[in-house]
């Protein structure tokens, strides 16, 4: 059974006849990030965040989130990141502390959060309207690359081919990421979206695979602002969405250049900025239009 799945005994009622079932949830747990840095000699440890959040890969979760959220600006400035075992042992799998290089300093002054954020929103916990906008050096990369419709129409499908744990559950949010042939390179699950992606791009940064410029990113749900936000800290710029887009998103990916694609299902999607990534039929005038 998978770390991130608990079974639970229903009833499940089907034409008026009630059976006893047993069926497979995912698993949300509140996760606490510290971070722990300054002299060796005086170290301080501080609670960033609680996030609820599906068990699994929570390194990748914490060093994600420190990067897309600008407390840190690369992996390097990362020394050690753990479970707290030293915490009541019942919580310690949901305590991970990040250990900084003695000489870095964390950039804290715009990521002040409530103790609590849930797992659908990254953004609500934030301590002031100007801590949500996180801009890093890979945003607004200037790529010339294209790929075709029949490529993104194919995306979905593997996504949902590779989603383990929603396939025993229903309950998990995706990101993946694609090469430029449409070949997976690496899929995460959560029961939150920015949750997910903040595993993924930890994961590309512990790897330093940043700038993820030549990758597509692929939403299992809607594309809010504060994923477009992640994803142009590590410099993707074309990301994709099985739902809808927010019109804040679209903004964010229109000031960043970055392609935004959503609706992609059943042979469609709306392209909502940057389509020159994509290969058009489009007359050139219309084209200019959709660009302008």
């Amino acid at each position: 059974m998978s770390e991130a799945i608990k079974q639970f005994q229903i009833i499940k009622a089907i034409s008026n006849i009630d059976h006893r079932e047993t069926d497979n949830l995912a698993i949300e747990e509140p996760l606490e990030i510290r971070l722990v840095y300054g002299p060796l000699q005086s170290r301080i440890v501080k609670s960033i965040s609680v996030t609820m959040r599906t068990p699994g890969n929570d390194a990748e979760l914490a060093t994600g989130f420190l990067f897309t959220e600008g407390i840190i600006k690369s992996a390097k400035d990362l020394t050690h990141v753990y479970h707290n075992t030293v915490a009541c042992s019942e919580n310690k799998q949901n305590i991970i502390q990040a250990e900084l290089r003695e000489d870095i300093t964390p950039h804290l002054q715009n990521t002040e959060r409530n103790f609590y954020t849930t797992s659908s929103c990254g953004v609500c916990g934030k301590g002031s309207i100007s801590a949500i906008r996180t801009v890093h050096e890979f945003a607004c990369q200037q790529e010339t690359w294209q790929i075709d419709h029949e490529l993104l129409y194919r995306l979905p499908q593997v996504l949902q081919d590779h989603q383990a744990v929603f396939a025993d559950t229903g309950g998990l949010h995706a990101s993946a990421l694609f090469n430029l042939d449409g070949e997976l390179l690496m899929l995460r699950e959560d029961v939150g979206r920015h949750n997910a992606l903040d595993k993924l791009i930890g994961s590309a940064l512990k790897a330093n695979l940043l700038p993820l410029s030549k990758s597509v990113l692929l939403l299992s749900g809607r594309a809010s602002f504060e994923l477009i936000q992640k994803a142009a800290s590590a410099g993707i710029t074309l990301v994709a969405a099985v739902g809808a887009p927010s019109s804040l998103a679209v903004e964010l990916a229109q000031e960043f250049n970055m392609t935004l694609i959503g609706f992609l299902r059943n042979q469609r999607f709306n392209i909502y900025s940057a389509p020159q990534r994509i290969s058009s039929t489009l007359h050139p005038l219309n084209l200019i239009d959709l660009v302008a």
